[in-house]
């Protein structure tokens, strides 16, 4: 109708500028006596408009279009708060309208993939999850997935599901659905295509039914057999365990010799002279066989008389022989590219007796930590007495037996304790220094208490209660020397700290322990899968949980350098990473240690890369402190990525005109695989130097510890070569502590009283909100809630892991300030939290 605002017929739409090409712009309304762009707020100059004018033929009414082109250079230009924005305004006779706004962007595809998908090993009827995240772009790009470079469509198969973020989920894999799947990621600019990920749907073998018993053969033996082939192993999967064929005896009348039943057969008659011949020369022989026997054994009772029976003697004097003991000064076997030789072996040979004696002190000494002699000393034991009693088997047995547990109330023979453990030490051995066993044994009560395991990050709190009244326990921890048995699935799976146990077996509790283990993870769920395993009886591993998981039978509460794990099942435990991405990190500590040499020129400088925990940083400084070491520099952190990169040490800004360095030895390499799979093994590498004079006593350098196409540490060294100019530098710092047992108020940081009036606030819910999940929250323990809601005490459950959490450098100032906030949001009550704030502080 004439005389009405004008109405749009087409407004301006979103647009992308893709690489240098301007965009077109174009709206159109009726009546419209004149249509003018506003970009950004501003009017756009009328020379840039094009426009077209024409009449609607049904109304008469006129018609006007205009279209304007926008540059990159324009957008580029623009700095304003918002997007590049358009609109019309179209004026008639009674005023002007307004179009909507149309946004202009730059459209671009980065190239890399900000997580391209990892191949997988999955057993059939498994799940399969890959991750793609595509690379940055506008307008954001979308995601197909390729199988073997043929698209992967779901729209005929539920088994498969591609619209959760980006993911491909295969719910139950296929045989068929093994091969190489690719990531897709495409916008207006460009496609992008990721790493290839190759899947691989692996069948283990099982085993047929077994075949009828054959018939009796001639040897009274039958057999029957089964095939690995329901289903047969494909793809890599496990072969079949257990035997494929069986024997077994059948003497039941139904076997045969000479073509007749046994029962029918007769002996044989003497027909001929040759078999007269045959048989009389057989009992001849048997003849002379008895008369060599009766003679030895006349001949060996006339010498016992006299006391010379040289086989077991041994036993009958005490066990005097002689020992061996080959002390060698190892070479360096770890580096590529060393030239230094390993040193001579110098032996020595001891005589003694070898007999029971008790321990100079007063503690039970373990026969494990008799027979675990240091590193660089061999024993060789030439005695017909120490075979026969097997020690080299119960030495191995005595490293994981149990301390003896006990509870209060059941009497215990300590003469007949202390007879046990008495110790067999050859007297040659009395100043030899043994590797320690890192064990502690604690009495625990209904107080509780706690048990630490100096200088290795493991600790085991007690929580008060756990233990019934009138009971005690002696309850111990162990952490693990030896070379550990715990499985990894695939080279990337590493040990992140020491394999802990407690005990004893039969511990019975009526809240669960809280045991802390020290790991070397850089810990980020984006790139880590940190699993808790656990061994058997049967020394077997279990899978217990991974970290991230919500569990009912136990609770893991991981930190940057901690896992705090609350428990119930007495054993050993390891905490496993298994990496999820390249850019998975382990932290290692990275330690400075010189020493002179021999020759008096000669310095030598060592580089120890280890993972960093207490525990393996513990057994470096028991090596330096044998060979006199001493610390050049407080000791660093490195970022070692899971990328397949080496590590490299190298020395620098040696002074020239000082000191020489011994060839090919400024830069040394140690594999990734190496690095990665250390498993709480320390690494080394030496330096060899010669100064030129010795009226040189400072050495000063520069020691460059990087992994290829990652980080980078130097330690800086000022080190006096002159003995009685030495600054040492101590081995430990906060981590050095000997106390190993607490019991009582003690060992915990809450009071009991507050922690009393706490548990009364906060386990019961109620209409203000203030119940144990709230005091979760404010303690950020939150994750895994339902483990807590099992619990008859949630409030003590979460209150223990806390202490576990905090009992190095914890106060009570973040309790108290996590009550005050649950104070400021709630009013006060007559359980009110205000007052346990002032308690606290």
């Amino acid at each position: 109708v004439p005389g009405t605002l004008p109405q749009f017929l087409a407004e301006p739409n979103d647009a992308y500028i893709v690489k240098s090409n301007p965009i077109k712009l174009h709206c159109r309304a009726m009546p419209a006596m004149q249509i003018f762009f506003k970009c950004n707020g501003e009017w756009v100059h009328q020379n840039e408009h094009m426009s077209e004018e024409s009449i609607d033929e049904g109304t008469g009414l006129k018609i006007r279009e205009v279209m304007i082109n926008v540059s990159r250079q324009q957008v580029e230009d623009f700095h304003g708060p918002e997007d590049y924005w358009c609109q019309c305004v179209a004026w008639s006779h009674l005023g002007t309208s307004k179009s909507r706004k149309a946004t202009v962007r730059i459209a671009y595809l980065r190239k890399n993939f900000e997580q391209d998908p990892q191949g997988r090993e999955v057993p059939i009827e498994g799940m399969i999850v890959l991750h793609c995240r595509p690379p940055e772009g506008v307008p954001m790009a979308e995601v197909e997935w390729l199988k073997n470079e043929e698209p992967v469509t779901a729209l005929n198969d539920d088994n498969i599901d591609t619209r959760a973020n980006h993911n491909l989920i295969i719910k139950q894999a296929r045989l068929s659905d093994s091969g190489n799947y690719t990531c897709l990621a495409s916008n207006i600019v460009a496609k992008r295509r990721s790493a290839s990920a190759t899947v691989v749907v692996y069948v283990d073998g099982s085993w047929d039914v077994w075949s009828e018993w054959s018939l009796c053969s001639p040897e009274c033996e039958r057999q029957r057999s089964r095939e690995c082939n329901a289903p047969s192993p494909r793809h890599g999967g496990k072969f079949c365990e257990g035997p494929s064929q069986e024997t077994e005896n059948c003497t039941e009348g139904l076997c045969t010799q000479n073509r007749k039943l046994l029962h029918k057969v007769k002996p044989p008659t003497i027909d001929s002279a040759s078999d007269v011949a045959l048989y009389a020369g057989l009992a001849a022989g048997v003849i002379a066989v008895a008369v060599l026997v009766i003679a030895v054994t006349v001949y060996r009772k006339s010498q016992s008389e006299y006391g010379v029976d040289v086989i077991d003697s041994s036993a009958l004097t005490g066990g005097f022989q002689s020992f061996n003991f080959k002390t060698a000064r190892q070479g360096n076997s770890l580096l590529l590219n060393s030239s230094m030789q390993p040193d001579l072996t110098v032996s020595r040979t001891y005589s003694g007796p070898i007999c029971f004696q008790d321990p100079l002190d007063k503690e039970l000494m373990s026969e494990s930590a008799l027979f675990d002699p240091l590193p660089d000393i061999k024993v060789k034991v030439q005695s017909s007495f120490m075979v026969s009693l097997s020690v080299a088997d119960r030495a191995e047995y005595h490293v994981k037996a149990q301390p003896d547990t006990y509870p209060r109330g059941i009497s215990r023979d300590y003469n007949t304790l202390n007879n046990r453990n008495k110790s067999l030490l050859p007297p040659g051995l009395s100043n030899v220094t043994l590797k320690p066993e890192l064990r502690t044994v604690g009495i625990f009560g209904h107080l509780g208490g706690r048990l630490v395991v100096p200088n290795t990050g493991v600790s085991l709190l007690v929580p008060h209660g756990a233990i019934m009244e009138d009971t005690s326990w002696e309850m111990y921890m162990i952490v693990n020397q030896q070379e550990s048995s715990v499985p990894t699935e695939g080279s990337s799976e590493i040990l992140l700290g020491p394999e802990a146990t407690y005990g004893p077996p039969g511990l019975t509790l009526s809240s669960p322990l809280a045991l802390t283990i020290a790991h070397c993870a850089e810990v980020s769920s984006e790139h880590w899968n940190i699993h808790l395993r656990r061994q058997t009886t049967e020394g077997k591993w279990e899978e217990v949980m991974s970290t991230d998981e919500e569990s009912t039978s136990c609770y893991c509460l991981t930190d940057s350098h901690c896992c705090h794990l609350l428990l119930e099942q007495p054993g050993t435990y390891a905490l496993i990473g298994e990496p999820l991405t390249e850019s998975a990190v382990k932290r290692l500590k990275l330690a400075i240690f010189g020493s002179m040499s021999c020759n008096a020129l000669d310095y030598s400088v060592r580089v120890y890369c280890v993972d960093d925990t207490p525990h393996a940083f513990q057994g470096v400084v028991a090596a330096e402190k044998s060979k006199g070491g001493q610390l050049l520099e407080e000791p660093k952190t490195l970022l070692f990525k899971g990328n397949s990169f080496n590590l490299q040490v190298s020395i620098q800004d040696v002074p020239q005109f000082l000191w020489n360095i011994k060839p090919f030895t400024t830069c040394q390499e140690f594999p990734f695989s190496e690095v990665w799979c250390s498993n709480q093994k320390p690494l080394h590498c030496a330096f060899s130097l010669e100064r030129y004079s010795p009226s040189t006593t400072q050495l000063s350098c520069k020691i460059s510890v990087r992994q290829v196409k990652g980080h980078e540490q130097i330690l800086q060294v000022y080190a006096s070569v002159v003995e009685n100019e030495k600054e040492l530098i101590p081995f430990f710092t906060q981590a050095d502590c000997t106390v190993t047992s607490q019991t009582g108020p003690k060992a915990f940081k809450i009071p009991y009283s507050i922690r009393q009036r706490i548990c009364a606030t906060f386990d019961t819910a109620n209409a203000k909100g203030k119940d144990w999940q709230l005091l979760a929250k404010k303690l950020n323990i939150e994750r895994n809630l339902p483990y807590f809601a099992k619990q008859k005490s949630p409030s003590a459950v979460i209150l223990n892991l806390w202490e576990a959490r905090h009992q190095d450098n914890g106060d009570l100032d973040s309790l108290a300030s996590a009550l005050e906030e649950i104070g400021k949001i709630h009013a006060k009550s007559p359980n009110s939290t205000e007052d346990l704030t002032e308690d606290c502080s």
